[in-house]
């Protein structure tokens, strides 16, 4: 069966429960894949190929005897950001590339216990500080669409290995925008969720009040499956909250579309450096949901200019206090023959840390050095509070927030932009994470050069089903969703 990697997530499930194919064999299918193909597009870190047999053969037992979840036997891959026990866990750094992980991520574990099969750990911008997928230490990541340019970050190799069929869908996290812009870039559907729906317990920190992981796939019904899988509260993550998880697959068709009203935030869509044809493609969608029967409201979010600023304030600060672990002491790279515990500090975190890395860490510490923290990051804090009301008080008028997930498509591999540019191409989904919100992208269409462009809507706190059932409606009436790249068409 040479075309497994063309099924849905859904179609897997029931062709493993009725024994059409065995995960094994599916398992396989996409271990063969890796091996042909992954050099081109460099998405893997780390593959596990008898790890992941090994899983399979036990899923294959379960689907035997009639006690297999919805899930198992299905192959998945994980950003290299979660920590797996006994595999290495890198979080696309040289600090931690020797760590292998004691433990598994609430994540990891949840879809273990599920029955689905880790192909192996995949690759990011190092410590989730970029949106290029460039930083990490082991090499660049291409986009399947075209293999020059960048699958977008930091979960840009989440986004290529779905968008390659190198998994059929992956668990990635967004602090700033790093599940939905490479879903942009990629052509997929990916969800960040509400803060505090996914547990953090395992996943490398970045920014704590930022981090949020979800699920990326080609599809809002695949997306739906994972999140089945992962959401809920966990004890082991004070910041995680205990509130009912809604069961996303069953209320993919729970939302009318009809008389949805859905914002138009007239400041996002006179940003400059906005692309004319992702703004074309993002009204084109706009106008399919509105021949669905919604209703497009135009709104004011006055607070659009303080995102960048309030973000890589807060951000940086929260970076710099995480990233004070990583001492050359404990666990992680270790400079050869130090001097002395000072020249040991200085030398392993310079040797071991990149140029984006160093360089938020040294933000965020004069962030928070004495005479600045009052100017710099408590007031910072005062603006997020401000901006997360803006968007509150605009929920009172709309169910939804339509934008483009971001101003460009992919950027070319080494266009070398500035921190300055790379920082404002994130206008679009800072403020989702500085306010906690949820927020989606769905692939809404293709520019000249046949690089793909996508849509984001923002929800009000713990509308992940509303806005899974949306987009999945959406795809329902159209199918950029379902086209693939070159490279995902060819057979291993």
């Amino acid at each position: 069966m040479t075309d497994l990697h063309r099924l849905s997530i859904r179609e897997m499930a029931e062709g493993l429960k009725s024994a059409q194919f065995s995960s094994r064999e599916l398992t396989q299918h996409y271990l063969d894949r890796i091996t042909k193909l992954d050099d081109r597009v460099n998405s893997y870190v780390t593959v596990t190929p008898e790890y992941a047999l090994a899983q399979a053969d036990a899923a294959d037992n379960l689907l035997k005897n009639g006690t297999a979840g919805t899930l198992a036997g299905v192959p998945l891959a994980h950003k290299d950001i979660f920590c797996t026990q006994g595999i290495k866990t890198s979080a696309g750094s040289k600090m931690l590339d020797n760590f292998i992980s004691p433990y598994d991520a609430t994540v990891v574990a949840k879809a273990k216990a599920a029955g689905l099969v880790t192909l192996g750990k995949v690759n990011m911008d190092e410590f989730a500080m970029g949106s290029t997928s460039e930083s990490s230490f082991y090499g660049a990541t291409k986009n399947p669409w075209n293999l020059e340019h960048v699958p977008g970050g930091s979960s840009g190799g989440s986004a290529a290995v779905v968008a390659a069929d190198l998994a059929p869908f992956a668990t990635g996290t967004d602090t700033g925008g790093s599940i939905r812009q490479p879903a942009s870039f990629c052509g997929l559907t990916g969800l960040k969720p509400t803060y505090g729906r996914v547990s953090r317990f395992g996943m490398i920190a970045f920014a704590s009040s930022l981090d949020q992981g979800g699920p990326m796939a080609r599809s809002a019904e695949d997306c739906a499956f994972l999140m089945n899988t992962i959401a809920g509260h966990d004890a082991k993550d004070s910041t995680s909250i205990n509130k009912e998880v809604d069961d996303y697959v069953a209320n993919l068709n729970a939302t009318a579309v009809k008389g949805l009203r859905i914002g138009i935030p007239k400041q996002y869509f006179n940003v400059q450096g906005l692309d004319a044809e992702v703004k074309a493609r993002v009204e084109e969608s706009l106008k399919t949901l509105e021949s669905m029967g919604a209703i497009l409201v135009e709104i004011d979010l006055n607070m659009t200019e303080a995102y960048v600023p309030t973000y890589y304030l807060i951000a940086p600060a929260e970076a710099s206090s995480n990233l004070s672990r990583y001492d050359g002491v404990r666990y992680g790279y270790r400079c050869e023959n130090p001097k002395d515990i000072l020249d040991l500090h200085k030398r392993s975190r310079s040797e071991a840390f990149g140029a984006e890395v160093q360089r938020r860490i040294l933000i965020g510490t004069y962030a928070l050095s004495a005479g600045y923290y009052d100017a710099y990051y408590v007031k910072a804090q005062k603006v997020r509070r401000l901006i997360q009301q803006d968007f509150l008080t605009v929920f009172e008028n709309v169910d939804v927030i339509a934008a483009p997930s971001a101003p460009t498509t992919a950027y070319k591999i080494g266009a070398n932009l500035s921190p300055t540019e790379m920082y404002l191409g994130d206008i679009y989904t800072l403020a989702v994470n500085l306010a906690g919100l949820p927020a989606i992208n769905a692939p809404v269409g293709f520019d000249k050069n046949s690089l793909p462009v996508g849509l984001q809507l923002i929800g009000n706190y713990w509308s992940e089903s509303q806005l899974l059932s949306i987009v999945h409606q959406y795809q329902q009436n159209t199918d950029w969703h379902t086209k693939r790249a070159a490279i995902a068409e060819e057979n291993a």
